[in-house]
């Protein structure tokens, strides 16, 4: 796979992670990252191997040797930044959600497809080999006809009006910040238990709650029908701790995965457990990988731009509209709930 040069946008926790994700992988290296100040970014750049650092996001994306960039600001403002990355020729991982809503999906989709860039929703759990094996588990009918999933990633945040958990001008709310974890993994499992063909999804039900000191939602829930027949009731929360398993149930088992989203962050042993409806007791289905979560994501995003297939059922530019679709037909049912 190339060696891909990376640029950060923006200095965020995440944008962290990925820094040192990169470091451990196999493929990219650091080579610059941006913020509104200049200060922030020097900071940044020396603590992620002193690489350059820029006071604006178009003075990174102006360099002849930059080859992807990751985006790590909140919310609102990856629409603007990821249509300049792609008018730069930049390739584009984009961290989730890649919009605010659906115009704004395909602004960046029509603008990364205008350019010739490769460009991927940053659902990191999506490039691990744990999730892959479960793909794999799927595929050859481990479970039988698959039924149901359910899925949940939930936590209680410190309350904060101001905060992009929470505050509604910087894209907060549960469902924006992580439901589409589980939306996007009831999707992946409808579409191989279909035989890989991709199946059509309707979002009901949306219940939860909407914080009225910030005006976005805390807690929602939601049913996912697929025209293949599978169902799903997905969760997420920012004021709630919930277990964040996944569970997926077949006709002749059922598969229970303890960390579906953060994957052996620093690297090394993942697992899940396969039950069988005719064994007393689980299999343990387990693996290793020396790479950081994000360091198999920099990894699985460099075989996509060198046009090679990973083996990772990672987000689709599909993937990616009917998953912010049902973002946004949550939101909206949510809102007529409360």
């Amino acid at each position: 796979m190339p060696k891909l040069r990376w640029g950060i946008l923006s200095t965020g926790f995440i944008a962290g992670r990925f820094a040192e994700g990169v470091a451990s992988s196999n493929s990219g290296k650091l080579v610059g990252v941006s913020s509104r100040n200049l200060e922030t970014a020097q900071e940044f750049a020396a603590k992620h191997g002193n690489c350059s650092a820029y006071g604006s996001h178009a003075e990174l994306l102006a360099r002849d040797d930059l080859d992807a960039v990751y985006i790590a600001s909140p919310h609102p403002f990856h629409a603007e930044m990821a249509i300049a990355a792609a008018e730069a020729g930049k390739h584009i991982l984009c961290e989730k959600p890649i919009a605010m809503n659906s115009q704004e999906t395909e602004a960046i989709i029509a603008a990364a497809e205008k350019a010739g860039v490769t460009l991927v929703e940053a659902y990191m759990y999506r490039c691990h080999p744990q999730t892959a094996k479960v793909a794999q588990l799927i595929r050859e009918g481990a479970i039988g006809e698959v039924k149901l999933v359910q899925a949940a990633f939930g936590f209680h945040a410190p309350f904060d009006p101001e905060g992009r958990l929470f505050a509604k001008q910087l894209g907060g709310g549960g469902i924006l910040d992580v439901g589409g974890y589980p939306a996007s993994f009831a999707c992946m499992v409808a579409d191989l238990a279909n035989g890989g063909s991709e199946t059509a999804v309707t979002c009901s039900g949306g219940l939860g709650q909407i914080d009225p000191r910030c005006g976005t939602d805390t807690l929602a829930i939601a049913n996912l029908d697929f025209s293949s027949g599978l169902r799903a009731q997905i969760s997420c929360s920012t004021q709630l701790a919930q277990n964040n398993h996944v569970r997926i149930y077949g006709s002749e088992g059922w598969i229970d995965i303890a960390e579906p989203w953060i994957v052996s962050p620093r690297g090394g042993v993942w697992s899940f457990h396969h039950y069988r409806s005719d064994a007393s007791k689980p299999d343990i289905v387990s693996g290793q990988d020396r790479r950081e979560l994000y360091g198999v994501e920099a990894d699985t995003f460099s075989q996509l731009v060198a046009g090679e297939r990973p083996n990772a059922p990672y987000m689709t530019l599909s993937d990616t509209r009917r998953t912010n679709q049902i973002l946004e037909d949550w939101q909206k049912q949510l809102a007529q709930a409360k």
